[in-house]
C-alpha cells in the first residue's frame, strides 16, 4: 500500500528490477494490476487507463523519454498539444507558459529530437506532458544517468512549479542522492514489496542505505 500527497514529491527508490516501473505503469492504467485497487481523490478509479486518467489531472513521463527521434521539438510540442486537448485558441499561450517553466527548450526548439543531448530530451519529454498542465506527475526515472547538475538545472524549476502549483509528483529515481534533495517523502522497494519509508534525513546514513538494496 502507498499513498501520494496533495502536494508532495514523493521519491520511490529500489533495485534495479524491484517493480519501481511496473508500479508507475499500472497506477496509470498501462498494465492491469492483478489485484488490488487504485483510488483518486479516495474513490476507486474504474476501468483505468491513460486516456481517463490524464481528463482527470494526472499525466506521466514514461521511462525512456518516449520521444520521436525524427520529430523535432516544435513538432513534438504540438503532438503534445493535440494529445492533451489544449483548443487550438490556447496554443500559443500554453507554449509560452511551459517555455517560462523550462525556458531552455527556446534553444533548440527547432532541433529534431534525434541531435540532442539526454538532458535536453528530458527537458521535451517533462516539457511535453507539461502542457496539459497536470495536478499530479508520475516521473518514471526522467534523469536517469544525468550528471547531478543536470538533474538538478531538469528538476529544480519542475520543484519550482510543484510548489507554487501544489501539484503531486511521485519520482522513480536511480540516482538517490539528488533524488532526496527534491523529494518531500521516500518510500523503498524491494522484489515487488515497499519495504521502509520516511523523510529525506531518515536516508543520510550511506551504510543504511546500501543495506535496503
Amino acid at each position: 500500500d502507498m499513498q501520494l500527497g496533495a502536494n508532495e514529491v514523493l521519491c520511490l527508490i529500489g533495485h534495479n528490477g524491484a517493480g519501481k516501473s511496473t508500479l508507475l505503469k499500472a497506477l496509470f492504467g498501462l498494465i492491469a494490476p492483478e489485484g488490488g485497487s487504485v483510488l483518486l481523490d479516495g474513490r476507486p478509479v474504474v476501468r483505468a487507463d491513460p486516456r481517463r486518467l490524464a481528463a482527470a489531472g494526472i499525466s506521466m513521463v514514461p521511462e525512456g523519454r518516449g520521444i520521436f527521434p525524427g520529430l523535432s521539438v516544435a513538432e513534438t510540442m504540438r503532438l503534445g498539444l493535440w494529445s492533451a486537448g489544449v483548443p487550438k485558441a490556447d496554443h500559443a499561450d500554453r507554449l509560452e507558459w511551459v517555455m517560462q517553466v523550462l525556458p531552455a527548450l527556446r534553444k533548440f526548439y527547432g532541433q529534431r529530437a534525434g541531435t540532442l543531448s539526454g538532458g535536453q530530451l528530458q527537458m521535451v519529454s517533462l516539457g511535453r506532458v507539461l502542457l496539459s498542465q497536470p495536478r499530479c506527475l508520475l516521473l518514471g526515472g526522467p534523469p536517469i544517468g544525468l550528471a547531478p547538475k543536470l538533474f538538478q538545472d531538469l528538476m529544480g524549476p519542475v520543484r519550482a512549479l510543484q510548489q507554487q502549483r501544489g501539484m503531486s509528483i511521485l519520482i522513480v529515481e536511480q540516482n538517490v542522492r539528488e533524488a532526496l534533495k527534491i523529494a518531500d517523502r521516500v518510500i523503498v522497494m524491494k522484489s515487488g514489496a515497499l519495504i521502509r519509508s520516511g523523510v529525506p534525513s531518515d536516508f543520510a546514513n550511506n551504510t543504511d542505505l546500501m543495506e535496503l538494496y
